[in-house]
């Protein structure tokens, strides 16, 4: 009787552990989809979710639709473009292919790039993978001509890049993000491996770990199924569609699922594709010349969060944002792919990981304030329409292959080029002047007239633009 007794009791207990751990779950996912509610409607694009711990997703979920036109709903096995979250595969093929002895991540760019231009100082491919490279960006090379991400293809950006007579910086001296050194890394594994990145990530990537529903999207008009179209937001709580024709690969270009994404991120754990050593390589940040350590590895970037160490990267590209984030002590992961270009989906990893380690994270410090920065005092300078007079006409960049046109309206200066900024220039000082993030400096010639401008913007530096 005793026995059957106490058999009974240790059942009662098991159900009462087994509904606690029920209920537990419930308001855990219950927060989740608040954070996802506003998106989680049938005239809305969304995300797809996965948070993993321990080897298994502990909760999927789809929120808002993959497409609007068609009224298909988003799941776990929805294709998303991911934008620079595809870094770290691109950087983990060129591990590889150092591993099978292919080539050295210490090599001249030179070496497998030929054509490219010598700067007086080594690009190695190393500079190409920590972001030390100088290159300039040609996303926003592109971005400064006015034309679409779509017009140029692989062959058009290899002769880009290949026309810029100046480097950011010296190779090696700073941290820049570029995404010109992540094309250069796909062509570089297709030239040292003799095929091309969306194959050899198949054989020695997506393959070895399942990844059925991934590619390297190096060719626009292939069918993608399940894809999930981009959205942009419009007023009035409408959207408008994103067609891309963009398939230059490498800095970016790869399409996933999150339930593809969760085979890759235990591929950290327990290797199916490399080894321990490999893994652990890709994972370690790159060094300045000067010694200063970086938080950038081989596309990921690593960092913390509440006290907790964190491995990471976000993608964009017009209509899709993605974000990886991985507690690599806990187990511990939060994917998120959207099809909105207003989506956060770093700041919604970030409260995922509220939901389910409240009991680790612990709340961050503010950060004290930086010391106010020294300046050198500069007359301000009020131009009339007279004195802008000069700063009109054409300015060809070779670089760029373009001509900016620039006009006097309404007593202001205006880039009348294709899709120039609508707004005017703005000066405080002669000869300076900035637009839409981008600042120009006028050089004048020994007679005192304008005879180019130098523009910066961002992740381009010293562009030169020629007065005709």
């Amino acid at each position: 009787m005793n026995k059957i007794l106490k058999r009974s009791s240790v059942f009662v207990i098991l159900l009462f552990l087994i509904f606690i751990s029920l209920a537990v779950a419930d308001e855990r996912t219950d927060r989740v989809d608040k954070l996802f509610a506003q998106w989680d409607r049938p005239d809305s694009p969304g995300c797809a979710l996965a948070i993993i711990e321990n080897g298994k997703i502990l909760y999927e979920r789809g929120y808002g639709m993959a497409n609007l036109e068609l009224n298909i709903s988003i799941s776990p096995k929805s294709v998303f473009y991911i934008g620079s979250c595809s870094k770290q595969f691109t950087a983990m093929c060129i591990a590889l292919l150092a591993k099978q002895g292919k080539l050295s991540v210490n090599d001249d760019v030179h070496k497998y790039v030929p054509e490219f231009p010598d700067y007086g100082t080594p690009i190695s491919i190393q500079h190409l993978i920590h972001h030390t490279s100088g290159l300039r960006d040609y996303l926003t090379l592109l971005e400064i001509a006015g034309l679409p991400f779509g017009y140029f293809h692989k062959d058009d950006v290899l002769e880009l890049l290949a026309r810029q007579k100046e480097l950011n910086f010296k190779p090696g001296e700073e941290f820049l993000y570029s995404n010109s050194g992540y094309f250069l890394l796909a062509i570089i594994v297709e030239r040292a491996s003799g095929k091309s990145l969306r194959q050899f990530a198949e054989e020695n990537i997506f393959n070895p770990l399942g990844m059925k529903n991934s590619h390297f999207h190096d060719d626009y008009t292939t069918i993608i199924n399940n894809r999930a179209s981009g959205y942009f937001p419009e007023a009035g709580g409408k959207f408008k569609n994103f067609i891309s024709t963009f398939d230059c690969v490498g800095s970016g270009g790869l399409y996933s699922t999150v339930e593809d994404l969760f085979l890759w991120d235990q591929n950290f754990y327990q290797q199916k594709a490399g080894d321990r050593d490999l893994m652990n390589l890709i994972q370690t940040p790159g060094t300045l010349y000067n010694g200063e350590k970086l938080n950038y590895a081989f596309g990921l970037t690593i960092g913390s969060y509440k006290g907790l160490k964190t491995v990471e990267h976000g993608g964009a590209l017009e209509g899709y944002r993605a974000n990886i984030l991985r507690f690599p002590e806990q187990n511990f992961s939060v994917i998120c792919l959207s099809n909105l270009s207003s989506f956060n989906p770093a700041r919604l990893c970030q409260q995922g990981a509220d939901i389910y380690l409240a009991d680790l994270l612990k709340e961050e410090k503010p950060k004290a304030k930086a010391k106010p920065a020294t300046y050198e005092a500069r007359e301000i300078i009020t131009q009339t329409p007279e004195q802008l007079l000069e700063y009109q006409g054409d300015y060809f960049s070779e670089e760029l292959g373009v001509t900016f046109k620039l006009v006097l309206k309404e007593g202001k200066l205006y880039f009348a080029h294709k899709n120039a900024p609508k707004s005017p220039l703005s000066s405080t000082l002669r000869d300076r002047f900035s637009v839409r993030g981008s600042d120009l400096n006028f050089i004048r010639d020994a007679e005192n007239k304008i005879s180019a401008f130098i523009l910066n913007a961002g992740r381009v530096r010293n562009l030169r633009f020629n007065k005709k």
